[in-house]
């Protein structure tokens, strides 16, 4: 009986060896595989931004804080639209929404650099609410900057993380921004500006990764698009694995800054971007962002207040699964469609910090 535990215990330290050879090798093939796709995505007339080794390392980084988040099939939706349609749950993470990872990876990015006495960020909510938690958890002091009457659940969140909250005069973002940017020349202040951070798109680059992994035929990825942070994430690591699945933009009717950029090839600003999605009022496009998504983004296309408002009641009570109103538009553009998005669609749920009164309306929408 000795000899055979023995050779029993001699056989399981082996397959574990084995094991974690095979899976050793297998991450060096990855790796490996990620140096090439980074080398050959500065061949092209522009270099792809983040590179996949950076969102690998994000990647790597935020799984020490959460796991991935679920990509599932939505039978209401696929049914209406006769075609395989996922959806990808980012409301899953802390805070509600996707922000959290580009906020957690950037912070952190920061802090290698060096000191910082306080983190601070303009937002409509969401961001703001990832900025305060990874202030929270990386011990760093967190102050957020919002328009005047913001969406009360997402001010709640931002709060019962302990961050302080400055409200601007200003009912869109502008004036938030303006506040912060001034406060922002203070020493040992970080503006972590989601619309132009360098670092921070590597985060929501990581839910490219994860949505490849879970459905590696997919065919189109549809994701909302305010400031862009999370399209650009998104379509710089599937571009760079996959760049054969492409990538849709969506958009606010109210709100179209990005979409008309997108269009010319150049920036194009609006008067006001009044939209019942706070997640995509954006306004004010960034030259920048507006030359990367020409790049990386396959089309963009415009959502009416409307039918936001149906694709929130069709998610909630058809797929049980709750969302804001940007979270909601990718579901909205997929169901009011006039071109063909192809079949194993992935639709990006962004979040599910909605209001009362949003979602009130939202019930009634059908």
């Amino acid at each position: 009986m000795g000899e055979y535990r023995a050779t029993l215990d001699s056989d399981i330290v082996g397959a574990k060896a084995a094991s974690g050879e095979k899976a050793n090798d297998e991450k060096t093939q990855e790796r490996s595989r990620d140096r090439e796709m980074s080398a050959g995505a500065g061949q092209g007339a522009e270099k792809i931004r983040p590179d996949i080794l950076t969102i690998r390392e994000a990647q790597s980084f935020l799984a020490e804080y959460f796991s991935a988040t679920r990509l599932i099939e939505a039978p209401s939706v696929s049914e209406r639209v006769g075609k395989r349609v996922y959806l990808k749950l980012e409301a899953e993470l802390p805070t509600g929404s996707f922000k959290v990872r580009g906020a957690l990876w950037a912070l952190a990015t920061r802090l290698k650099r060096g000191r910082v006495e306080e983190v601070i960020a303009s937002s409509t909510g969401n961001h703001g609410a990832a900025v305060a938690f990874a202030g929270k958890l990386l011990g760093v002091r967190a102050r957020i900057f919002l328009p005047v009457g913001c969406n009360p659940v997402k001010r709640g969140r931002i709060a019962s993380l302990g961050a302080e909250i400055v409200e601007s005069g200003g009912a869109d973002l502008a004036a938030a921004f303006a506040l912060a940017a001034e406060y922002a020349k203070r020493p040992g202040v970080y503006f972590l500006n989601d619309a132009t951070d360098l670092d921070l798109p590597a985060g929501p680059g990581t839910i490219g990764c994860e949505i490849l992994e879970q459905l590696p035929d997919a065919g189109t990825i549809v994701v909302p698009m305010g400031d862009t942070a999370l399209i650009r994430g998104i379509a710089a690591a599937v571009k760079q694995i996959a760049p054969r699945v492409r990538i849709i933009g969506v958009q606010a009717e109210q709100a179209p800054a990005y979409f008309r950029s997108w269009q010319e090839d150049r920036v194009v600003g609006t008067a006001t971007c009044d939209t019942i999605a706070d997640g995509l009022a954006t306004r004010t496009p960034d030259e920048a962002n507006v030359r990367d998504i020409r790049n990386l983004v396959d089309d963009v296309l415009l959502v009416s207040e409307e039918q936001m408002l149906r694709a929130i009641e069709i998610l909630l009570v058809e797929e049980h699964v709750l969302a804001e109103p940007a979270g909601a538009a990718s579901t909205a553009a997929l169901l009011n469609a006039s071109s063909d998005f192809g079949d194993k669609v992935v639709l990006v749920v962004s979040g599910a910090n909605i209001s009362r009164e949003v979602l009130r309306r939202a019930v009634g929408a059908g």
